[in-house]
């Protein structure tokens, strides 16, 4: 395990010192109708009903203190993660986030330091990613052997129905918002590359995209407001996701080689480097946070997505994904198979 650098630690401070090095860092977004400080927090409901997410990050099973090719994950990476990926399932419901609470699993050794990386780190994702409405509404802090950070998001759909996986039909329009791959070229080149001080700008570009990824948020309200007939997060690899979306629709999902193409072609220099097919990054590689969406062929694409395939019929019954029409073996991240 890393060592931290001589800094004042978690275990040297008692929960309130600590919280008041949090908190001020988490001001400045729209404030809860009752924030931090109470036992629980008070949000508005302004449509009547609330969509909610969590999502959970553990130390060497979603990040690691130091990769493979010496980068050091610093605790404004995890926090910014943190958000990113709670705020981009929202968003794949057609949602806008409200309200946003953090709990913080932290080892005594844990310098203070890191602990406001996080918290710097949550901030800066939700006004940097476009979150205006999303308050900072508090969260818990406890005590274990290990770091982990669990982010709980809640959103409003504005008056309009959600956009759920279940509704593509054959004929529609496949397509994404945001990019596919970034993420997972970084996650290679962290996992096995060149030394972090080696690469170029854009290579660190490709490790950022992994550390602190940009769901397109504006997009998920887009979709909904446009007529997308399904929506879903891209988080754990298009194959897979699709397959998802694929199984619950009841459809089979084929995707255009020529546009997936597309999509590999800004990941050709890592490829190079590694040795690796850009194209197993744009099917299989997960965490960039975009939408796969569906939309009636009488459609226009809303702003930001870009068609990659069409909707068929299941094939004997048996939804799935395929590319140019011949089935794609499945990959992609299973937290549990992985």
């Amino acid at each position: 395990m890393p060592t931290f650098p001589l800094t004042p630690t978690v275990g040297e401070l008692s929960e309130g010192e600590l919280l008041a090095r949090i908190l001020p860092r988490l001001a400045g977004g729209p404030p809860a109708l009752l924030g931090p400080g109470d036992d629980a927090a008070v949000v508005a409901a302004p449509d009547g009903r609330v969509v909610v997410t969590t999502d959970t990050q553990t130390q060497d099973a979603d990040f690691r203190l130091e990769w493979p090719n010496g980068y050091r994950h610093t605790g404004r990476d995890v926090g910014w993660k943190a958000a990113a990926q709670n705020l981009s399932d929202v968003n794949a419901m057609g949602a806008v986030a409200t309200a946003i609470v953090v709990s913080l699993t932290l080892p005594p050794a844990t310098p203070v330091e890191w602990v406001e990386g996080v918290a710097d780190g949550l901030a800066e994702a939700v006004a940097a990613l476009g979150a205006a409405r999303c308050a900072l509404a508090g969260g818990d802090l406890g005590r274990g052997r290990e770091l982990s950070i669990t982010a709980t998001v809640l959103g409003s759909l504005d008056g309009r129905q959600a956009v759920l996986r279940s509704g593509a039909r054959p004929g529609d329009v496949v397509a994404v918002a945001g990019s596919l791959g970034p993420a997972a070229a970084g996650l290679a080149l962290l996992e096995g590359g060149p030394s972090y001080e080696s690469l170029g700008a854009e290579l660190r570009e490709l490790v950022g995209r992994q550390c602190r990824p940009v769901p397109p948020l504006e997009a998920g309200p887009a979709a909904a407001r446009g007529g997308a007939s399904a929506l879903m997060d891209l988080s754990d690899g298009l194959l897979r996701d699709g397959g998802r979306l694929a199984e619950a629709s009841r459809v089979r999902l084929d995707l255009d080689p020529t546009a997936l193409a597309a999509q590999a072609a800004p990941l050709g220099a890592a490829a190079e480097l590694l040795g690796v097919d850009p194209l197993e990054w744009v099917l299989g590689g997960g965490e960039d946070h975009g939408l796969l969406a569906t939309f009636p062929a009488a459609t226009q694409l809303p702003h930001g997505f870009a068609a990659i395939g069409s909707v068929l019929p299941a094939v004997g019954g048996a939804p799935g994904v395929s590319v140019g029409g011949h089935p794609a073996a499945m990959r992609g991240w299973d937290h549990f198979a992985s």
